[in-house]
């Protein structure tokens, strides 16, 4: 679907509409100069209505979510991935793509209405100040931070602040009677877009990417230096699940791996501008064996980096089709704080491919495509039924790669029936296996202060004990009962050790763990060995 021309579509409508509402444009309701041009006749009327309905109308009337509401349905019947950011939602999504917020830097749990600490972050304004594991903190500044009327959000609004300025925290530590002071100087804190990084082998780095922002090459190079000081000659880019950010990050990660003058992409706006982006001499995994990880939930610039690679035949791609997401979207302020993030461009792969699904049904039919390929995923779409031969497109080495809605794997990967399961879903997305865990941590913290995280890789398993203890409070909590047999509660069991070993030692540690029951991770190893 192309944009419709500016000068008579409802996107440019609705700018005016809003600029004219906020910066106080008033038109006089008996004026008529304005219909001597045509161009103005729909931002006339419109304004008009606002005038009525402030001035007017017999009830007190909200104009501002008025224009909200006739912005986002403009957009959403433009395509998908237009939208429209309010301007109280605008800086935690800056602040997210950015990759850092101004804290205390701490992770924590709201946790029967108190703030708890579940590790403080190392280097982190809160380690340095000492905070521990365990620690609940129950006032700042002077001021009670727990309780019901004490929600996260405010939680938070409380803990953030200036850089460099100080915030008193009184702390109850376990086995301490009395409470415990701290001094903590706010400063920068990472949101971390490298979720781990280690080696699978003595020759393969493993790395995974969970989005594309400011901060996310900066992450992605600290990571490849540290697995190429362990001995990584070859790597595993997961992928999986990330929705995309930023295209120039994704040009940056995708030149890494091929040569210099090899295509990574180009883009394509309504006037038929192409701009191309090539790879640079840069790279540090020009001659690695590169493994991608994709799944339904890897789009936009995770689908960039897949299809240059995919397309310049250089490495693997595993897994299953990825979203299909091949719009470019500008983000552009409205003049009261929000923004809206429009779609000004399509990007193709090397070879020519729109990856991009269709929208022409609008965008609950786009969606519902989304949710019938989730119900696919156990069938192979490397096979002729997910293809077509008029979106078949051909490698500088003679491979064949299709458009027309995502990226397909060379190597199909099927949904597992366990480690896919919806109980596993549950318990990954809820947080009930983390409260279980936190609170079987903090029954013996002493235990595992001194035990280092090879130390605990090694030698902790959940026993029977903890594995029944977790069964009946799943039940208790959740009134959920764990399906029997050996092949079930063996992957229950890793997981149970994830979530214990994440709290304690961080995610690249529990990336470690999951290892042993992750389909797609043992279809490369298989691959490895070969």
């Amino acid at each position: 679907m192309a944009l419709l021309n500016p000068k008579n579509s409802p996107f440019f409508i609705a700018v005016l509409l809003a600029v004219g509402i906020y910066i106080g444009t008033k038109l006089s309701a008996g004026s008529t100069a304005f219909y001597t041009n045509s161009q103005n006749n729909s931002k006339l009327k419109l304004n008009r209505l606002i005038d009525y309905l402030n001035d007017d109308y017999v009830d007190a009337v909200n104009t501002d979510s008025i224009v909200e509401g006739v912005i986002n349905n403009i957009l959403q019947n433009l395509d998908p991935h237009s939208t429209y950011i309010s301007k109280q939602d605008i800086a935690s999504v800056n602040e997210n793509m950015k990759g850092g917020f101004i804290g205390i830097g701490v992770h924590f749990y709201d946790y029967k209405d108190t703030i708890s600490v579940i590790r403080a972050i190392k280097g982190g304004p809160s380690f340095r100040a000492g905070i521990e594991a365990g620690d609940r903190i129950l006032m700042a500044d002077n001021d009670t931070i727990h309780g019901p009327f004490w929600s996260q959000d405010k939680v938070i609004q409380k803990l953030r602040g200036p850089k460099n300025s100080k915030v008193r925290l009184q702390i109850k530590r376990a086995n301490i009677d009395s409470l415990l002071t701290f001094e903590v100087i706010r400063s920068e804190v990472p949101i971390k877009s490298v979720d781990a990084f280690f080696m699978m082998s003595p020759t393969l780095g493993y790395i995974k990417v969970n989005r594309f922002a400011e901060s996310t090459y900066l992450e992605f190079e600290n990571g490849i230096e540290h697995l190429i000081s362990k001995g990584a000659i070859n790597l595993v880019l997961d992928l999986r699940d990330n929705p995309g950010g930023f295209l120039q990050i994704a040009e940056q990660m995708a030149d890494e791996f091929l040569e210099a003058g090899k295509l990574i992409l180009f883009t394509k706006n309504k006037s038929e501008q192409l701009i191309e982006s090539y790879a640079s001499e840069k790279g540090r995994f020009e001659n690695a064996e590169v493994y991608v990880l994709i799944n339904e939930n890897s789009a936009s610039a995770s689908e960039i980096i897949a299809g240059a690679l995919q397309d310049n035949d250089k490495g693997t791609i595993i897994g299953r089709r990825s979203f299909g997401k091949g719009l470019v979207q500008q983000e552009m302020a409205l003049g009261d704080g929000s923004a809206i993030r429009l779609t000004t461009a399509r990007y193709y792969t090397p070879t020519g491919r729109s990856i991009q699904r269709s929208y022409v049904g609008g965008s609950e039919a786009y969606y519902n495509s989304y949710y019938k390929r989730l119900e696919d995923r156990n069938k192979d779409q490397t096979d002729s039924e997910f293809s077509q031969d008029s979106l078949k497109y051909i490698t500088p080495k003679g491979k064949v790669v299709y458009g027309g809605g995502g990226i397909i794997p060379d190597i199909y990967s099927p949904y597992d029936p366990i480690y896919n399961s919806t109980l596993f879903e549950f318990l990954k997305g809820t947080g009930v296996i983390d409260f279980f865990v936190f609170e079987q941590l903090d029954k013996h913290r002493g235990r595992y202060k001194s035990v280092s995280e090879s130390q605990f890789l090694k030698e902790f398993d959940i026993s029977n004990e903890i594995y029944q203890q977790f069964l009946s409070y799943l039940n208790a909590t959740a009134d959920i009962e764990v399906p029997e047999g050996i092949s079930f509660e063996a992957a229950l069991k890793v997981l149970l050790k994830s979530a214990f070993t994440k709290q304690l030692f961080g995610d690249s540690a529990a990336a470690k763990v999951l290892l042993k029951i992750d389909p797609i991770l043992n279809k490369v190893i298989e691959l490895e060995s070969l």
